[in-house]
């Protein structure tokens, strides 16, 4: 390992984000938090501070907060705040008492005497003496023992703890940190990343779904990604409320449907539900052919062979082997990367390419083709954003020859050994699946009536409003389908029931963050939101 060094000014730089976690009381009481937004009541010595609330560390609700003398005393909501609408949440308004606890750590404390003595005696020292005293103690190990000798710890308190998420991993190289990831969408990130991208499993609730499903969770009492207020909005103004939860939630009272089941049977329930709407046609046929790898062939009695994806990771180098079928499979001098699938027009095999992110016969280009959607019961300021027009395999989507990807049937292959196999659809495989919980099955793992599931599913999946091109909406799954031992798969099962119904990546969908895109005519640079199927 090469030489590292710990100075007091690189580690007081690098940790600024863990300083920041002892001025949160500080920063609710100061006027120059939010200066030139303050106004007074004349002689009362009492200002009010627009500010925004971190009680949950994340959501960041617009807030006032009264000031008396110096001190904070009172929480309340700022009605103009679009993000939360005027919601103030018990912890908001609680975060004063944290603020103000007698126990509260204020200042920097060294310990004075050895480490087994019976009863801690503490100094108070100054920051810099902090800073200069973790630098100094640091070095010596990295010194003697190397950076890995370093172990970091965190809790999930957002951005407060975020320098043993990453920061202090880099300043030390050491790879040695613990996180609890397991309790806190670390299932979710790691079923979305295989499914589809990233942390999509985040409902756009803000644009007011004609569906709303809540599942696992009580957002109306608590939740750090969308304020309680909003989620009371949402299902108030939906055309439909579902709730999936073992208990009857305050907010599950309005419900339309409420979905019982017993707890940790997640996973069954949202494959039945994908049985419902893959049985009645309920599924979003053009984003399934042209945006999953449901039209890949697959030839289950071939062995495994290198797949489209190797790369390095942050434990090492991987190399997928699989049995979907590839150009390689069928000649030696075929690419890894194009996944084979089978025309339904010409009768033949096709194939996307992975590498290059086009099927056979695409010339891409951007095409901001599309409108605004027409969301309803948006709040005031909140931008409709943009949505795209679904694309397909036609010469207007920009293939030269016109081809139609199957979802369905068997195929004789001949590879590259000049073997026979049959191939069939990843469909056709994810159709079998769904199909062993049926309604009827599920009904036997959840306690959920077979009609009440089947109900819920189409409740859901049936659009109503066709002509947008999008589904009713995303599913606000919560945490607590996290808290359980088949967390994963609960979590990339919701995400397929998500994404075959047209919900990924639109209005009131699941998906990411927010793209920059020139916007026509003008041609200025505008960031928006941008509801888009991927290019």
């Amino acid at each position: 390992m090469k030489g590292l060094t710990v100075t007091r000014r690189t580690f007081a730089k690098m940790a600024a984000v863990t300083v920041a976690a002892t001025g949160l009381s500080a920063a609710v009481a100061s006027t120059s938090f939010a200066e030139g937004q303050q106004r007074s009541d004349a002689g009362a010595g009492i200002t009010r501070v627009r500010t925004c609330c971190r009680g949950c560390g994340k959501m960041e609700c617009g807030v006032w907060v009264t000031v008396e003398n110096g001190r904070a005393v009172k929480v309340e909501g700022d009605t103009s705040c679009f993000t939360s609408g005027g919601n103030c949440c018990a912890k908001s308004q609680s975060s004063i008492q944290a603020a103000y606890h007698p126990d509260r750590i204020l200042h920097p404390l060294k310990r004075t005497n050895a480490k087994d003595s019976d009863v801690a005696e503490w100094q108070r020292i100054t920051w810099d003496e902090a800073y200069s005293t973790m630098a100094q103690k640091y070095q010596e190990l990295i010194d003697k023992y190397g950076g890995p000798s370093i172990m970091m710890m965190s809790g999930t308190s957002r951005c407060w703890c975020m320098g043993s998420y990453g920061v202090f991993r880099i300043l030390f190289e050491s790879p040695n940190s613990v996180h609890p990831y397991q309790v806190c969408k670390g299932p979710r990130h790691f079923a979305t990343l295989m499914n589809s991208a990233y942390a999509f499993s985040w409902q756009a609730t803000t644009d007011q779904p004609r569906v709303m499903v809540r599942w696992g969770g009580s957002t109306e009492m608590s939740n750090y990604d969308d304020s309680c207020r909003m989620t009371v909005d949402a299902a108030k103004n939906a055309d439909e409320f579902i709730t999936v939860d073992p208990r009857l939630t305050n907010l599950g009272k309005e419900s339309t449907i409420w979905q019982n089941l017993y707890p940790q049977t997640d996973g069954a329930l949202a494959l039945s539900w994908m049985n419902v709407i893959i049985e009645n046609d309920l599924y979003d046929v053009p984003f399934v052919k042209k945006w999953t790898d449901a039209p890949f062939l697959v030839v289950e009695d071939m062995q495994p062979s290198p797949g489209p994806f190797g790369a390095k990771f942050q434990v090492g180098v991987f190399q997928t082997m699989t049995r979907l079928l590839t150009e390689s499979d069928l000649r030696p001098d075929g690419s890894p990367f194009r996944m084979m699938c089978w025309d339904t027009i010409g009768n033949r095999l096709t194939y996307y390419d992975a590498q290059t992110g086009q099927w056979e016969g695409q010339t891409w280009e951007m095409k901001l083709v599309g409108r605004e959607p027409q969301q309803k019961g948006m709040y005031p300021g909140v931008s409709q954003g943009f949505c795209p027009e679904q694309s397909g395999f036609t010469a207007d989507d920009g293939f030269v020859q016109e081809i139609d990807p199957a979802l369905e049937g068997s195929y004789q292959v001949t590879l590259a050994d000049g073997t026979t196999h049959t191939a069939v659809p990843v469909w056709e495989l994810f159709k079998a699946r769904c199909v062993e919980f049926s309604p009827e099955k599920a009904a036997e793992i959840t306690g959920i009536a077979a009609d009440q599931i089947e109900l819920a599913a189409k409740t859901y999946a049936t659009r109503l409003d066709p002509e947008s091109g999008y589904g009713n909406g995303g599913i606000g799954y919560m945490l607590a389908i996290e808290h359980g031992c088949n967390a994963i798969q609960n979590s990339r099962a919701l995400d397929c029931l998500v994404g075959i119904t047209g919900n990924w990546d639109t209005p009131a969908g699941n998906r990411g963050g927010t793209t920059c895109f020139l916007s026509p005519p003008a041609g200025e640079f505008r960031r928006q939101r941008y509801h888009g199927r991927r290019p």
